[in-house]
């Protein structure tokens, strides 16, 4: 069954590679860092933050058809969703973060772009750039959730087969919390640290 751990790696790495969400705080920490910056400055977060989307989908999909086959392939149906607590909170947390995506892809982005192609000249007029903050703001907050959600994902993906005690797997998910809230509130340098 050597291809079965093949399709195993590539479902971890597809998920390793939805960390879009902590890259895209670090960006957007960065960018405040930044301070009140010229219009192509902010043209250039806001193109790396939005070619995040479509890369994200991608590792989402890949997550996705890796998972269930990962399921199917062992001869256990895709009843394992159900049978299995910790599949199904897996799966349905992954239809939370293509939902939360799709919500930033296709609803939040496009304002973004739309004032920001209202500047004209170096910097953005004030009552453009309050505008931009806000949905910024909500994008950001959107982030840090999606980046919890990741980790928890993670979290229990480490624990299909081999559980870890309801104290320990709280106490991981207290910390994926606060690992989030520390991201949304500052530029975190150092890693972990």
């Amino acid at each position: 069954m050597e291809w079965y751990k093949v399709i195993k790696f590539l479902h971890v790495l597809a998920v390793v590679f939805m960390s879009a969400p902590l890259y895209n705080l670090i960006v957007v920490n960065e960018r405040v860092r930044f301070g009140k910056a010229p219009l192509p400055v902010d043209r250039y977060f806001e193109n790396i933050i939005r070619g995040n989307s479509t890369r994200c989908y991608v590792f989402q999909l890949t997550a996705l058809v890796t998972g269930l086959v990962l399921i199917t392939i062992p001869g256990d149906p895709l009843r394992a969703l159900v049978t299995n607590w910790v599949l199904l909170v897996k799966f349905l947390l992954l239809l939370v973060l293509m939902g939360l995506l799709s919500w930033v892809h296709f609803g939040i982005q496009p304002r973004i772009d739309g004032l920001l192609s209202q500047a004209q000249g170096e910097t953005i007029p004030q009552e453009i750039a309050g505008q931009i903050a806000l949905f910024r703001g909500r994008r950001k907050r959107l982030a840090a959730t999606c980046l919890f959600l990741v980790i928890v994902t993670i979290l229990l993906g480490a624990q299909v087969f081999s559980r870890f005690t309801p104290m320990v797997t709280v106490g991981l998910i207290l910390l994926a919390a606060l690992f989030a809230w520390r991201v949304y509130r500052t530029p975190i340098l150092y890693g972990w640290v």
